[in-house]
């Protein structure tokens, strides 16, 4: 059976999502209508002010081998079960990558950009070929193959679960360097996440070249001559943004 494609969204004919199918499920259906490599995509990082922003795509093998145990949106997952997941994920997925984008790029772009940029990266990348993509929260253009974006995906589709673990994982290990770069943050323990111990760290030595100056929380602590320049280049992105609004109608 050919799966009939409009445009870039496939609508599988009559796919049926079998409930008792868990987390599964929408692969499953996917795959009994003739999408034999459905991927997921999935970001961590992206509320964090300081540190990457990390997305990841994995396909899944059906049957048995893509049933990894204990697979589970990441933020669901205690760290040592994270660990756990994403060593089955690596061992058992048919094809998986991951994307790490630098603070300054996602300043320089914009966090929804970048984020956007970020996962038709890790898609793009992937050593097997698609035949459908979920991903978390938001449509992609752009991808080349069949897409749908899951609201709550990493809750809902395996393989976004999955991406949801390696980009968490990868995320969390780059903070846990980081801390050994910049100690007086304490990025090990939040992960660059804005907390009271976070915003205290600001208060006392002010930003470090892995904060991203496009939250206020990093911006308003930033010397006079920087926050100046900040606000120069947000007035020209927010003119660039505007323009392409435009252009696009």
């Amino acid at each position: 059976m050919t799966p009939s494609v409009t445009g870039l969204i496939a609508r599988p004919r009559r796919a049926v999502v079998k409930g008792e199918a868990g987390l599964w499920a929408m692969e499953e259906a996917l795959h009994r209508r003739g999408f034999s490599a459905v991927a997921g995509a999935d970001e961590a990082g992206r509320g964090a002010c300081a540190g990457p922003l990390v997305t990841a795509a994995c396909i899944l093998p059906a049957g048995p081998r893509g049933r990894i145990p204990e697979l589970a949106d990441s933020k669901l997952l205690t760290p040592a079960a994270r660990e756990r997941v994403y060593t089955q994920v690596v061992r058992r997925a048919a094809a998986w990558s991951v994307m790490i984008i630098p603070p300054g790029e996602v300043d320089a772009r914009g966090l929804h950009k970048a984020n956007v940029e970020g996962l038709r990266r890790a898609i793009a990348v992937l050593k097997v070929v698609p035949d459908y993509a979920l991903i978390d929260g938001f449509p992609i253009a752009g991808l080349g193959v069949p897409a749908l974006a899951v609201w709550k995906g990493d809750r809902t589709a395996a393989c976004v679960a999955a991406a949801s673990v390696l980009a968490k994982v990868t995320r969390d290990r780059l903070m846990v360097d980081l801390h050994e770069v910049y100690p007086g943050y304490d990025f090990a323990t939040h992960k660059g996440y804005i907390t009271p111990g976070h915003t205290g760290a600001l208060d006392l030595r002010g930003p470090c070249p892995e904060h991203r100056r496009g939250f206020i929380t990093v911006a308003s602590r930033l010397p006079a001559d920087s926050r100046r320049d900040m606000v120069d280049a947000l007035r020209v992105w927010a003119a660039e943004v505007t323009r392409e609004h435009i252009e696009g109608g």
